[in-house]
């Protein structure tokens, strides 16, 4: 039998079987994915907390297909002046690079950057008074740049880098 009538042979009852609903792609997301992205990328704690919960048993959402990976908190630094913004970055990380792969990060960037603000002010809270105003303030530096490169790309920061003037500062 040649090649191209054992693929047909395969390939045409895969097809109908699909077309009549009795077959599916077996890596198919549960439908309700953009609502349980939605639910661990809001602005309160509780969220944070549900994330977090779901972080640490992750095979459980092995259907999802979501993508835990991280650098934290990229070329910055994750423990500025030894304050840890770890898990912050990570949560952060992870409403980008899912809402990237689902195509909706356009409409959700602004709050997942403010709920990541929400997360460095929240282990900035649990710091002595003494020193929370200083985690405070690189929170809001953390926050500004999320915010205003949050949607640009290492490459286009380089590309932006070779357009300075020669002698400036890289």
């Amino acid at each position: 039998m040649s090649r191209r009538v054992a693929t047909l042979l395969v390939a045409v009852p895969a097809a109908l079987l699909t077309l009549l609903g009795l077959a599916g792609p077996a890596a198919a997301a549960p439908a309700d994915k953009p609502q349980v992205l939605s639910s661990w990328t809001q602005t309160s704690a509780t969220s944070y907390n549900t994330w977090n919960s779901a972080r640490q048993n992750q095979g459980a959402w092995a259907a999802y297909g979501f993508d835990w990976s991280t650098d934290y908190c990229s070329s910055s630094p994750d423990n500025p002046l030894g304050f840890d913004f770890t898990l912050s970055c990570h949560r952060h990380d992870f409403g980008y690079r899912n809402y990237k792969a689902i195509g909706q990060f356009p409409a959700n960037k602004s709050r997942l950057d403010s709920a990541f603000y929400e997360d460095l002010k929240r282990k900035c809270n649990t710091y002595n008074s003494a020193v929370r105003p200083a985690c405070l303030a690189l929170a809001w530096t953390y926050y500004q740049a999320v915010s205003i490169f949050g949607s640009v790309s290492p490459a286009q920061i380089n590309e932006a880098a070779q357009l300075l003037p020669a002698g400036s500062a890289r």
